[in-house]
């Protein structure tokens, strides 16, 4: 199985980053985390990038708070699929960061989730891998429909009870 990497500006973006952890340790997806700035070490930045498929990932999770070129700043560096996390910032509540992200120019792609978003990221890096992964896709199959169930039983609850 392909690994997810998982890319943060700064240490402080680990409280957001954490959540994609879980989701994809839930799923069974092997993961790798770091820390690269894009401004700060764009050399070691650039480098994983690059090699990152040689290396057997098959997508990367970018996240960054403020200015938030992480993301553009591996997607420009290697074909796999990049997933941007706009990390919420004190200056501009991340729509700095979700801007950023978001206004990738035509041909370097960065799909976008929402700001703090990283379980979303997780489950796209996920549906991303489970394209060519059977077993991935069953999990995510199963997933969809415990939460479907879910709902559902609350809708059963809340009609029972007032609905007379």
């Amino acid at each position: 199985m392909k690994k997810v990497a998982i890319i943060m500006g700064s240490d402080s973006d680990l409280p957001v980053v954490e959540k994609a952890f879980a989701v994809l340790d839930e799923y069974g997806v092997p993961f790798e985390v770091h820390v690269y700035s894009a401004h700060r070490t764009p050399i070691e930045a650039r480098d994983f990038a690059v090699n990152a498929r040689e290396n057997g990932f098959g997508a990367v999770i970018a996240a960054a708070g403020k200015a938030a070129h992480l993301a553009g700043a591996i997607a420009a560096n290697t074909t796999l699929p990049v997933i941007g996390i706009p990390v919420k910032s004190s200056t501009l509540d991340g729509l700095d960061a979700l801007l950023s992200t978001v206004q990738m120019p035509s041909g370097i792609p960065v799909a976008t989730v929402a700001i703090d978003g990283a379980a979303n990221a997780a489950l796209l890096a996920i549906q991303i891998l489970a394209v060519s992964d059977e077993e991935l896709a069953e999990k995510l199959k199963a997933s969809r429909e415990k939460a479907s169930a879910s709902v559902l039983a609350k809708d059963k609850a809340i009609s029972d009870k007032y609905n007379k």
